[in-house]
């Protein structure tokens, strides 16, 4: 992760090395965050092997926001792991 930038309720920074899967889980656990007013990423080129994300929030610093996401998808993942280990008994 490069931070290009960061103010008080914004955020710009480029995930090196990824395409869809996990910009699009991040984006989707930031959106489910009240304080979050926008949270989007774009591939600059099909074949672009990183991707651009733009955050920003109302109420919480941008940090806070993806700290609370990052911790939200572990819960998430957690979650799911349990539930597939019962499942596969």
């Amino acid at each position: 992760m490069v931070v290009l930038k960061e103010k008080k309720n914004e955020a710009e920074f480029l995930l090196k090395g990824e395409r869809h899967t996990f910009p699009s889980l991040l984006r989707d656990a930031l959106l489910r965050d009240s304080s979050v007013e926008f949270a989007a990423y774009k591939l600059n080129h099909p074949l672009d092997k990183d991707c651009m994300f733009f955050l920003r929030t109302s109420g919480k610093s941008p940090k806070k926001a993806l700290h609370d996401a990052l911790k939200r998808i572990d819960s998430d993942l957690e979650e799911f792991s349990t539930k597939m280990k019962k499942a596969l008994k």
